[in-house]
């Protein structure tokens, strides 16, 4: 393995805790006799592309310091390689990092697990989910996502927490989900787990774990393993405003799969269809159903 480690920022991750978290990570590496490359890009897909190129020239490991976003960044570069990647958990809901039980909002401490698992050569296979769409190009590999793809009511409040400006961070989404819920109603689903029967159901939401939380520790699919190569299917059924509320806040504990709403399922593969419903992966768009994701065994190599 080249002794090039590539450090991956996002300086404006968690309002600026991505430029100080990579100092640490930095120092950590470097005491641990790595040189260290690092690539900030412009935007996210000039961030990706650089990635690729230093994935191309020989990269030892990528070390993403930031958020969710920038964790999936990594993926769509790293998936299905050898080049095993470690994390640096600063950003505002850091998902990833928590469902693989790595360190959260603690950059010293990620940098140094990093520099000695990759001295020490501990590395640890994890699935991805891999995102199919009709609307993606011919020959796409398609999106990789490591935590949860969204559908419904959770979608819909992401599509307009990013529509507006004001205010900032966490709470532009609690005014989202306020307004939302004023005009919730359920969505009709088609689903379809593996090769199996086509499911027609009204549902709130429908959540497809490869990891367990979103949105900052919102268990919504908490039973979900990382490396046991399937989905937990948290689809939540067709109830009015007032169960919602009910059954929403307990996703923090993961205590909401035991109301009778509420139904769970395990698949390697599922379609969703709904129209005029969108999909989110890892909190970025994926666009509009219909969307067919496969859980891909070991497809990511963490450092661990």
């Amino acid at each position: 393995m080249s002794s090039e480690i590539t450090l991956f920022v996002n300086p404006t991750a968690g309002r600026g805790r991505g430029a100080h978290a990579a100092q640490p990570a930095a120092s950590a590496l470097r005491a641990a006799g790595f040189s260290v490359r690092t690539v900030v890009g412009a935007d996210g897909p000039d961030a990706l592309a650089r990635l690729r190129t230093a994935v191309r020239e020989g990269a030892g490991a990528v070390v993403a310091v930031g958020g969710d976003g920038l964790a999936s960044l990594a993926l769509q570069a790293l998936a299905g390689t050898a080049v095993p990647l470690g994390v640096v958990a600063a950003g505002t809901g850091n998902d990833f990092a928590r469902a693989l039980g790595l360190p959260v909002r603690d950059p010293a401490r990620a940098g140094r697990l990093a520099a000695e698992a990759l001295k020490e050569g501990r590395v640890r296979e994890v699935d991805l989910g891999r995102v199919a769409a009709p609307s993606r190009a011919a020959g796409s590999p398609g999106t990789w996502y490591g935590t949860v793809l969204c559908s419904g009511f959770d979608a819909r409040v992401n599509d307009r927490g990013n529509r507006m400006r004001l205010p900032v961070g966490r709470f532009r989404y609690d005014l989202a989900l306020v307004a939302e819920l004023a005009a919730f109603r359920p969505l009709p689903y088609r689903i379809t787990l593996d090769d199996g029967p086509v499911i027609e159901t009204e549902a709130a939401l429908v959540a497809v774990g490869n990891g367990s939380s979103y949105g900052g520790g919102m268990r919504i699919c908490a039973d979900a393993v990382p490396d046991d190569g399937l989905f937990d299917v948290t689809v939540v059924g067709d109830c009015g405003r007032a169960t919602l509320l009910r059954v929403f806040p307990r996703v923090y504990r993961g205590t909401h799969i035991g109301h009778p709403k509420v139904s769970v399922h395990r698949a390697a593969k599922i379609t969703l269809e709904s129209p005029d419903a969108t999909a989110y992966a890892d909190g970025e768009p994926l666009g509009p159903l219909p969307v067919t994701a496969a859980c891909v065994p070991g497809a990511l190599r963490l450092l661990a």
